[in-house]
């Protein structure tokens, strides 16, 4: 590992211990770890990855208010989903407090963090890579150690497509709304696939 991102990973660390609550702080340190599990299969930076993970929710336990004002520096426009539930926003807060706060100017990490919870158009390898983690850590109810091999298993646009689908019928059984960057995410991910099929079969 680079000094720079040991010496980064340790102060997020510190960070992220000092302001989550203690299952959150845990969460974060099992997605760190999966993160970097999976950027081992798909070759990724395994440090960079571990990073991202751990700091993808330093916002999480922040109050409404500080999330939505951090969240709007990013210059991004905020949907009414989002207005009426702020803490949908706490990762595009932590990807502005990264570079704030860190000086993280790493563009994959950046976007990874800011789009992990609902996902979005055009994202890059380690954006999935947070996303699909995120909802496969250990920690989830659903995710035994036979639910991890069936999904590690998968090319990763087919996994995430796999997990923000679970994702979305989750959602529809507790009757909350799936918000738009998830649905251009999911066909995004399947135009991906359609491509990459076709290129297979030429």
């Amino acid at each position: 590992m680079e000094a720079k991102t040991e010496q980064l990973i340790e102060k997020i660390r510190k960070y992220a211990k000092s302001v989550l609550k203690e299952k959150r702080f845990e969460h974060s340190v099992r997605v760190a770890e999966t993160a970097a599990f999976m950027c081992g299969l798909f070759g990724y930076d395994k440090d960079i990855g571990y990073l991202a993970g751990l700091a993808h929710d330093i916002c999480k336990n922040m109050e409404d208010s500080e999330i939505l004002s951090l969240a709007s520096e990013d210059g991004k426009s905020i949907s009414e989903i989002e207005k009426n539930k702020p803490s949908l926003l706490h990762g595009r807060a932590a990807a502005v407090l990264l570079q704030e706060k860190f000086s993280v100017k790493n563009p994959d990490v950046i976007q990874a963090v800011a789009n992990h919870t609902l996902g979005g158009l055009g994202l890059c390898l380690l954006a999935k890579i947070i996303y699909v983690a995120d909802k496969v850590e250990p920690g989830r109810p659903q995710s035994t150690e036979e639910y991890r091999k069936k999904i590690f298993s998968m090319p990763l646009n087919e996994m995430t497509l796999f997990v923000v689908q679970e994702n979305m019928e989750y959602l529809k059984s507790k009757q909350k709304k799936i918000a738009e960057p998830s649905y251009e995410f999911e066909t995004d991910l399947k135009n991906q696939i359609a491509t990459e099929n076709s290129l297979r079969a030429s």
